[in-house]
């Protein structure tokens, strides 16, 4: 099959990006002819199992967001702020380059909105892929934006959801929607699986040292610089560890795990990127670690060496 997978985004640092590229890398190893269009403008950093990546050009270099945060060369803008002119815009831009790479035996969108939209402007059959994000962070309350989620999904072949809360939640925000199926993401087992603790150090340790240089943590999307040292200090101690990744934003509720740590006398490593950490540095209990973001290739060997993941959200 050949297959357009449209994400308006990047391809790292948050869970629609990783998960976007996740699923370009197992559709082209089973196959399939792939390309992703997004904003990515460094592709040859990820593993993308042969699929090809094609950027289009915004409408005054204007990216509709859910959350701000920095992009290079861009001016992200929440969503919900945008003019109809600006969204519809930016909707015909990323459309003709989706129909620039048909036909294609799918066309697949990530995101209620813009996704949506941007995939039924193309006039080829398509589906939808809902993500939490716009749904809780854009749409939800938004009469206007919830309508728009609705009309996009209804011709779609399919709407697809990532659990049965996103399922209720889409049900929610935008009301009945026919043709919802429920597939999990799923974990990458080839990646993800048991390890002793010892060989989980080591290499947990030889990834930090792989990271590229960070001078002062001054790129939030790249992981802190000294993780290596830090991490290898942390985990001289074989003491309990609770985890959180993802978004340091306050929806997520880190503030919230950091009450049950104070509570419990626990200690944790925090990692992600996000607009809140400097306050979730401020409030942070004793013993709480602060990696910056960090990819698969570490996680794959942080999580044997904690005892509990977290996800407050």
């Amino acid at each position: 099959m050949r297959i357009v997978l449209w994400h308006g985004y990047l391809l790292g640092g948050t869970g629609s990006n990783v998960y976007t590229r996740a699923l370009a890398r197992a559709w082209s190893r089973l196959g399939h002819e792939v390309v992703v269009v997004c904003q990515e403008r460094n592709p040859g950093a990820y593993d993308l199992g042969g699929a090809s990546v094609a950027r289009p050009e915004l409408p005054e270099n204007i990216l509709p967001v859910f959350v701000l945060d920095r992009y290079e060369g861009l001016e992200p803008r929440l969503l919900q702020e945008l003019t109809p002119e600006e969204r519809e815009r930016y909707v015909q831009a990323n459309a003709a380059a989706v129909r620039g790479e048909l036909p294609a035996d799918l066309v697949f969108a990530n995101h209620v909105l813009l996704g949506g939209p941007v995939a039924a402007a193309t006039g080829a059959p398509y589906a939808v892929k809902a993500h939490g994000s716009e749904l809780e962070y854009s749409m939800r309350g938004n009469a206007e934006l919830a309508a728009w989620g609705r009309e996009s999904l209804a011709p779609a072949t399919a709407t697809f959801v990532g659990s049965a809360h996103i399922r209720s939640v889409l049900e929610q925000v935008v009301g009945h929607v026919d043709r919802v199926y429920e597939v999990p993401p799923g974990v990458d087992i080839e990646e993800f699986k048991p390890e002793q603790r010892a060989a989980a150090l080591e290499h947990l340790l030889d990834e930090a040292r792989r990271d590229p240089p960070n001078p002062g943590n001054a790129e939030e999307r790249l992981p802190d610089e000294g993780n290596a040292e830090r991490l290898a200090a942390w985990f001289e101690s074989d003491e309990p560890t609770v985890l959180y990744f993802g978004k340091l934003l306050h929806n997520k509720g880190v503030h919230v795990l950091f009450e049950a740590l104070r509570e419990s006398g626990s200690r944790a490593v925090i990692v992600g990127f996000g607009d809140y950490r400097a306050e979730l540095e401020q409030i942070a209990p004793p013993r709480t670690l602060f990696t910056g973001p960090l990819e698969h290739r570490h996680l794959a060997h942080l999580l044997p060496l904690c005892e509990v993941t977290v996800v407050p959200s």
